[in-house]
Order: structure tokens, then sequence, then C-alpha cells
């Protein structure tokens, strides 16, 4: 396996907030979120560029590694 931890973690991360960016989709596209527009629409807001970022580290902290 090429990587660390580190990268491990963030390929975690990275993950775990692209469900979320889907789940919010998926809440807002029904018209009726269960936590209001305004909170999933924040929450998708924060989770996809994050987890953009985050796979860009965990690529940037495997290619250093090799």
């Amino acid at each position: 396996m090429v990587g660390t931890p580190k990268s491990g973690i963030l390929l975690m991360i990275c993950c775990v907030l692209t469900i979320a960016a889907v789940g919010s989709i998926f809440e807002l596209s029904s018209g009726m979120p269960q936590y209001g527009t305004t909170v999933t629409a924040t929450i998708l807001g924060l989770s996809l560029p994050l987890a953009a970022w985050s796979f860009y580290a965990a690529v940037q902290d495997a290619r250093a590694n090799m």
C-alpha cells in the first residue's frame, strides 16, 4: 500500500464529507429537509470544498512519501 496513516485519515475524512454532501443534495431535492434548508445547505456548502481539499491533501501526502 502506498501512503501513510495521514493520507489514510485524510481519505476517510474525504469519504465522510462526500457522503454528507450527497445526503444533503438528496435532502434538499426532497423539498422538506429534516434539519431545515439553511442547515442542510450549509452542510452541503462546507462539505464539498472540504472533501475536495482533503482528497487533494491525501494524494499530495501519498506522492510525497512514495
